[in-house]
């Protein structure tokens, strides 16, 4: 059953009543920008707009005036997508609007105590009821007899999250003619970078067919704790889970606390490399072929052009693996169309200029043109590898980490290279 917020509700909070000087205290609400005139919801006046445009547009504005924009736009049509960890901030937004929003959530039937507890704790303050959808039983019985509860140690956790988020997900999404989600550019870097505010959902489809769902990412400009002080003023629930050092929160088995300074998602799929770091509902983001895997856009340059990185031939690279090595190396195995090496070109080119005179040489790859003999001998799992070749010995040393910042980088070559 489909189900509206009722704003009559002894539980709702009207937005009207809020004293001014709190919402101030929040640049995620107040942040000062020209209000972006919203349009009437008809799917005639959706096909012809240009969402990509629209993102550029609105890509300063607050995440207040995206919710309003899309609810304003979508009306009932749209869903805010709530997982039950920092996605409370959404349902805060579309609350302040002072309009009708619905809000669904994906059961998987894996989730923490807590995260159940806070789904309560929300319709009770909102006064709403979340609507729930569920994995296929059949589907989730068969993968369970045939692999166990927890195979996705083992296989990766692809085929669980492709029966017990995805294709619930994608069914849920065909009630709907535009969803609005929780994504942040800042919560895996490399790989959700390209978090536009809209945009014409490159993945699902809704309830008019293929290449008609919208998706709005109202909070992609915002960072961690400019969430958190925009839940703290608010005083809205949050997952008890956060206050032992969860960050980002899913399925039990697949979730667990981070440390300090490591990136949010560094605590999901911990045993997997960070390019697998998506479960598919945001893929499109990351990049969305035919057949369902992941690459990335095709660009027609190549990278590192210009500047300190060298460039290494397919000898050279073969002298390294021999060992023939007058000084250490380290050396980024890329491929030009991949988006996670597009994101990684700054930093790894001011890594270069940053090193440059000192005894390692910082270098690149392209081996996407010489696969199977990177894989085999040179480190290459995913692209980009980042892998550091040490000085007049044979073997190799890669980089294990998702954070692909200048500074992490840096640190780590010290750690290995010395500091050189």
């Amino acid at each position: 059953m489909m189900l509206q917020c009722n704003t009559a509700s002894p539980h709702s909070r009207a937005a009207v009543s809020r004293p001014q000087q709190q919402l101030q205290l929040s640049r995620a609400v107040t942040k000062a920008v020209p209000r972006v005139r919203t349009q009437a919801a008809t799917l005639d006046k959706t096909a012809q707009t240009d969402w990509a445009k629209l993102a550029e547009e609105m890509d300063s504005a607050s995440p207040l005036e995206i919710m309003d924009h899309a609810l304003a736009t979508f009306g009932n049509d749209v869903g805010i997508a709530f997982s039950g960890a920092e996605d409370v901030a959404m349902v805060e937004y579309a609350h302040l609007t002072g309009r009708p929003y619905r809000v669904f959530s994906l059961d998987t039937g894996r989730l923490n105590p807590e995260t159940y507890q806070l789904f309560d704790q929300v319709e009770k303050h909102y006064g709403i009821r979340i609507e729930y959808t569920f994995p296929d039983a059949q589907e989730t019985m068969d993968l369970v007899r045939a692999k166990g509860l927890f195979s996705f140690y083992q296989d990766g956790h692809q085929e669980c999250c492709r029966v017990r988020k995805v294709k619930p997900l994608r069914r849920q999404l065909k009630n709907y003619r535009a969803w609005i989600t929780g994504q942040r550019k800042d919560q895996s870097p490399g790989t959700r970078m390209a978090v536009p505010v809209v945009q014409a959902d490159p993945v699902f489809e809704g309830m008019d067919g293929p290449n008609t769902l919208v998706k709005y990412n109202p909070m992609s400009n915002l960072t961690s704790q400019e969430v958190w002080n925009f839940i703290r003023t608010m005083g809205v629930p949050y997952n008890k889970l956060h206050e032992r050092g969860f960050v980002s929160i899913g399925c039990e088995p697949c979730t667990r606390p981070v440390l300090p300074n490591q990136a949010e998602r560094e605590g999901r799929w911990w045993w997997e490399d960070a390019a697998a770091k998506e479960c598919g509902l945001h893929s499109g983001n990351v990049q969305k072929n035919e057949d369902g895997s992941t690459t990335s856009q095709v660009v027609d340059r190549d990278l590192w052009v210009d500047g300190a990185v060298e460039t290494l031939s397919p000898q050279q690279m073969r002298d390294i693996a021999a060992g023939n090595r007058d000084r250490g190396t380290l050396a980024v195995l890329y491929a030009p169309w991949c988006q996670f090496c597009q994101a990684l070109e700054p930093e790894y080119a001011a890594l270069a200029e940053n090193m440059a005179g000192s005894q390692v040489r910082i270098a690149k790859y392209q081996a996407d043109t010489d696969r199977e003999y990177a894989n085999a001998n040179l480190g290459l799992k995913t692209f980009p590898s980042i892998v550091y070749y040490p000085k007049g010995r044979s073997g190799y040393i890669k980089y294990p980490s998702e954070r692909r910042d200048l500074q992490t980088l840096q640190m780590w070559v010290r750690t290995v290279a010395g500091f050189v």
